[in-house]
């Protein structure tokens, strides 16, 4: 973002980041003041220039979204109109305007439609899918046994110590749905989410964003927005159980993005993560060399992605 960010925010309608019009103020402030937090910052801008605002990346002016009522209102109430993709350098280059996630116009809707169709094909959303990502699974536990290898209670209860986890053990055990939910919540892995860029002229909360404009939806504020997380900032899988300790929905949780442009793997992503996580949590314990209250579970580097720092830890059979 270089040493100086512009973020502006109009008090009544005008155009928001590009063209003329909007009486309000533009205001400049150091990078440096913004907290190294993966959460901090869009909410610090945020909590001084409102929900939606521009702000300039390098040369380049793009319109903020924070929270989870501007990201929703945007990427799903007015889907088509933030439907394209933006820049990002870097894919830029590497994909020349080709690939189902950063292409854009009729290219971007027939690589989409082809990608889906091609891993329905594969097996994806059917029990042959399962199968698979159950065999790699138990690859990955014989390797973890190999090298000296909690929601214990309710994997024992429901799936027992012989058998392998499926899908349809996942209704019954809401505690460890919560958990693997409070993961990716918790975790942030892509605090910015890829860029969006407005089709056409689009009116959005009392503004006109211009035709092209690029548009960042911060999935990270949406994960840790207060208003729909008690304790956005604490590792709490209450966050995703009700009164009677059953799993409940949340419409802020949006790890893979909403909208047009989600992520299509989403639904291989969650049967990987629940029966790598089941398996695995099935047949060990982790163990850390040091007291949990040692460990750093702050990131190392957040920027498109958030990277963890390293640790070790142990696996020990159960």
């Amino acid at each position: 973002m270089g040493e100086q960010g512009i973020g502006r925010h109009w008090g009544g309608k005008g155009v928001l980041c590009g063209g003329q019009g909007g009486a309000g103020h533009v205001s400049v402030f150091p990078r440096r003041s913004v907290p190294p937090s993966h959460t901090a910052s869009p909410f610090q801008i945020s909590e001084r220039y409102g929900p939606v605002y521009t702000l300039h990346l390098g040369s380049r002016r793009v319109v903020v979204l924070c929270g989870y009522q501007a990201v929703k209102e945007a990427l799903v109430d007015q889907a088509e109109e933030f439907s394209g993709r933006g820049e990002q350098a870097t894919f830029d280059w590497i994909a020349q305007g080709y690939g189902v996630a950063f292409s854009n116009g009729e290219r971007a809707k027939q690589l989409r439609r082809f990608s889906i169709t091609t891993l329905r094909n594969f097996g994806v959303g059917k029990r042959g899918i399962e199968e698979r990502i159950l065999e790699e699974a138990h690859f990955l536990l014989e390797a973890l046994r190999g090298t000296k290898e909690r929601i214990h209670e309710e994997i024992d209860w429901v799936i027992g110590r012989n058998r392998a986890p499926s899908m349809e053990d996942r209704s019954q055990m809401p505690y460890t749905n919560a958990v693997i939910h409070e993961f990716q919540r918790f975790c942030d892995v892509i605090p910015m989410g890829l860029a969006r860029r407005v089709t056409r002229d689009t009116q959005f909360r009392g503004y006109t964003i211009p035709k092209g404009t690029e548009v960042y939806p911060m999935l990270g504020s949406v994960l840790y927005d207060p208003t729909q997380f008690s304790n956005p900032d604490t590792f709490d899988p209450g966050h995703f159980l009700d009164g009677n300790g059953q799993f409940k929905k949340s419409d802020a949780f949006m790890p893979f993005s909403i909208g047009k442009r989600y992520c299509f793997g989403e639904m291989l992503a969650r049967m990987e993560l629940f029966l790598f996580i089941t398996g695995i949590l099935q047949k060990f314990r982790f163990r850390s060399p040091v007291e949990p209250k040692d460990i750093d579970i702050s990131p190392k580097l957040v920027g498109f992605a958030t990277l963890p720092r390293s640790y070790e830890i142990c696996l020990v059979p159960r």
